[in-house]
């Protein structure tokens, strides 16, 4: 790694220029493949960062447009070394309906105390950022070695996979479609070379909703794709801003979910240190600041709390390529796109079966990706004790078991990452054994 704040990105002109299947997170394509990338980018996060706003009533619009100054803002705190997007955090929403009030339509009239919620617990996530870059990470690790940080990433894929099947299934017509756009995106990533491959979320999206649009619009075998709010959604509009209201009840229920969004974040680093063979644990505590940092400012205008993004894990591991600028293009893109209206209209018309089937791909590739934790870690499964802390956590999170602590409640994710850290450390007291 050279030793410049940023690195000296090197051109790599193909996957096939003699250096290697893999673009490092120190490389760069050409700008135009680099844009197709950053587009694919967005598109992987844009499902879950504009669902999470709307089922916790903030502004869609705003949360993409905060998704993307939070990636450009974690890019320069970590150096511009950790590839990583940041979206809307699944974690917040239960809590967020809980201290607001949320009915579950239309926009959240109570949402200033939810935000006031947010700026803690992104504070919080900022503090643990500077101890882990004071003290180093060597406390985080003990807390979580890769047997449990392989469970919590696994289990991440796991706990959302209900979301995209639930999705899918509600009629026979959509749940075929899911299958026809699983098939999609899996004859791309088999049958196509070169950077038609590296573009398989894409572009296998892309052809199952032209299939779709025939089958439905054309043939008038499912729900037709209505057109109609695209041509009513303005082309400019500038996001709804809104200011948080601290209040100390809401503010503690919201501010532990920095344990969780720290989790999150570990998983995703040891993820990509995992797929390109670089440790990047030297970033860790920068790279918690930037993300509570991020959280803090989104919430101070009404935008959602924001994590580094399971969905992007998965793109990375199917296209092997790790270029940090590519998140740097597609933070731009967002920005742009958080002031379109009509672009937000377009998305809106991908038919929820369509989306549903690339999230099936992408939830199975983090899920993956934990496991791939394991494996570069040598993690030793005949050991009764990394067994049992494996088994445990990927039932508690896929099984979504949530447990209400007064008003505070552990939904699955969270039940699973500090069973695991909990569990771990219980079954250690008998004495210190290598994974």
């Amino acid at each position: 790694m050279s030793n410049t704040f940023f690195p000296k990105w090197r051109l790599r002109a193909s996957t096939h220029d003699g250096l290697g299947p893999v673009i490092g997170t120190e490389d760069r394509l050409p700008w135009g493949q680099t844009l197709a990338m950053g587009l694919q980018h967005v598109v992987a996060m844009f499902g879950a960062t504009v669902l999470a706003p709307l089922l916790m009533g903030f502004d869609p619009n705003l949360a993409i447009f905060m998704s993307g100054v939070g990636t450009l803002l974690f890019f320069l705190f970590v150096g511009g070394r950790v590839p990583s997007y940041l979206g809307s955090s699944f974690a917040f929403i239960g809590l967020v309906i809980l201290v607001s009030g949320y009915g579950g339509q239309g926009p959240n009239a109570n949402m200033g105390v939810a935000l006031g919620g947010i700026i803690a617990c992104g504070v919080v996530y900022t503090l643990i950022g500077l101890l882990v870059m004071a003290t180093g990470t060597a406390w985080i690790e003990k807390l979580m070695p890769p047997v449990v940080t392989g469970a919590v990433v696994a289990v991440i894929g796991l706990n959302l996979a209900p979301i995209a099947v639930k999705g899918v299934v509600a009629n026979n017509f959509d749940a075929w479609m899911a299958i026809v756009t699983i098939l999609c995106v899996g004859g791309v990533a088999v049958f196509t070379r070169g950077m038609a491959q590296r573009l398989l979320i894409l572009i296998g999206l892309l052809l199952a909703y032209a299939v779709y649009f025939v089958l439905a619009n054309l043939a008038g075998l499912g729900k037709p794709i209505d057109f109609s709010i695209v041509a009513n959604a303005a082309w400019f509009g500038v996001p709804r801003f809104v200011a948080p209201v601290f209040q100390a009840d809401a503010m503690a229920l919201l501010a532990p979910v920095a344990v969780i969004l720290v989790a999150e974040n570990l998983g995703h680093i040891k993820a990509v240190s995992a797929m390109t063979g670089q440790n990047l644990d030297r970033y860790m505590g920068r790279a918690f600041v930037g993300d509570g940092v991020a959280t803090v400012l989104s919430g101070s205008v009404g935008g959602t709390g924001v994590t580094t993004y399971a969905e992007n894990i998965g793109v990375m591991a199917a296209t092997k390529i790790y270029s940090t600028l590519i998140f740097v293009v597609a933070a731009l893109i967002a920005l742009v796109l958080g002031f379109s209206p009509k672009f937000g209209a377009i998305i809106q018309t991908i038919p929820g079966a369509v989306l549903g089937g690339v999230s099936i791909v992408v939830f199975g590739l983090i899920t993956v990706a934990g496991a791939r934790i394991w494996i570069e870690n040598k993690v030793d499964f005949s050991d009764n004790r990394n067994l049992i802390v494996t088994a445990v956590t990927l039932v508690l999170g896929a099984g979504d078991f949530t447990l209400k602590l007064g008003q505070f409640a552990l939904g699955g994710i969270g039940t699973a990452t500090f069973g695991a850290i909990i569990l771990y450390a219980l079954l250690s007291l008998r004495g210190n054994r290598a994974d």
